[in-house]
């Protein structure tokens, strides 16, 4: 988002409990404090190299309507170092996506947070052991209510795990009927 003067946004401060992966394993976002932020995935190595969990940060970005999230434009650690989206390289290269091998998962356990692409829409959950599902926006808004937060499910793919987190790309989910219910 090159375009837009980061100044001229409103600010949210918060704690970054936890990176975000998208399914090639590169940092595509944080959770700060309970909130989502989306990060483009050509900033993944300076967020990588910048910002860590447990750490105070503040961002300035662009909400859309009816999504839980932040598409980031600058964030600001609390050294004062600022990581700012200037769009990707101008070179009229696109850098190849890392070959990471993604190896069949499984996961299971309670959503506690949607999961949003940029411009808003529903892409995945993440659950209560960090584990980020991830899936294409026409098929997580049909499986809506598997991924709100309350929904107890299971779900199988083809993931990756590294030093930032867990994310698997979703083949199948089901919704766990004899999951425990809240105290």
């Amino acid at each position: 988002m090159h375009w837009i003067d980061p100044d001229s946004l409103p600010e949210i401060r918060g704690k970054v409990i936890r990176f975000l992966l998208n399914p090639h394993g590169e940092i595509d976002g944080i959770v700060l404090d309970s909130q989502q932020v989306h990060f483009p995935p050509h900033l993944a190595n300076k967020l990588a190299r910048h910002v860590a969990t447990g750490e105070v940060a503040r961002v300035r970005g662009v909400k859309p309507r009816g999504a839980n999230m932040l598409a980031a434009v600058s964030l600001t650690t609390r050294s004062g170092v600022q990581i700012l989206d200037e769009g990707p390289h101008h070179d009229g290269e696109k850098p190849a996506k890392p070959h990471i091998e993604r190896k069949p998962m499984e996961a299971s356990g309670e959503v506690v947070l949607s999961l949003f692409g940029p411009k808003g829409e529903l892409r995945g959950a993440l659950l209560d052991d960090g584990t980020s599902l991830r899936m294409p926006p026409h098929a997580a808004a049909e499986l809506a209510s598997y991924l709100a937060p309350g929904a107890h499910v299971q779900a199988w793919g083809k993931g990756v795990r590294n030093r930032h987190g867990r994310t698997i790309e979703v083949d199948e989910i089901a919704e766990l009927v004899d999951a425990p219910s809240p105290a």
